[in-house]
């Protein structure tokens, strides 16, 4: 494994999915190591929001995990004082409307950056994210 740089970090799908799944024991351990060490040093961890994107249709596409499991998930990400998520605020709003409704994940998160960028409303075709506070049917 090659030094980690003393500088904020970024971590790609497969580093949190590996941590989250637990399905390869060696790379499991690293990310541990990685997190711990970077704690240690106050070292800045930080998830983007097309990681986040990401994650989600890896955990339940390919992990096969249901919706519940990967709201935990994300509120788990969301209570990491170690990790700094990119638009943490949204993020938040948009795990609550996922949580809340039939929208998809993604057009929750959509709608929660738009309403930040100052937005009115988000036009969408799609039926169960017009249904979002904010969203408005074309």
């Amino acid at each position: 494994m090659a030094e980690v740089a003393d500088g904020p970090v970024g971590l790609d799908t497969n580093v949190i999915a590996r941590l989250v799944l637990a399905d390869d024991a060696e790379q499991t351990r690293r990310v541990q190591r990685m997190l711990a060490k970077a704690a240690t040093r106050g070292q800045l961890v930080m998830v983007a929001l097309g990681v986040l994107l990401e994650l989600e249709w890896v955990l339940r596409s390919r992990a096969g995990l249901d919706k519940a499991a990967v709201l935990r998930v994300f509120k788990g990400l969301l209570e990491t004082r170690d990790l700094r998520i990119e638009h943490e605020a949204s993020v938040e709003r948009a795990v609550y409307a996922w949580e809340q409704g039939s929208a998809d994940f993604a057009d929750c998160l959509h709608l929660a950056r738009y309403r930040d960028m100052g937005c009115d409303t988000m036009l969408t075709f799609d039926r169960a994210a017009a249904r979002l506070s904010g969203a408005t049917a074309l």
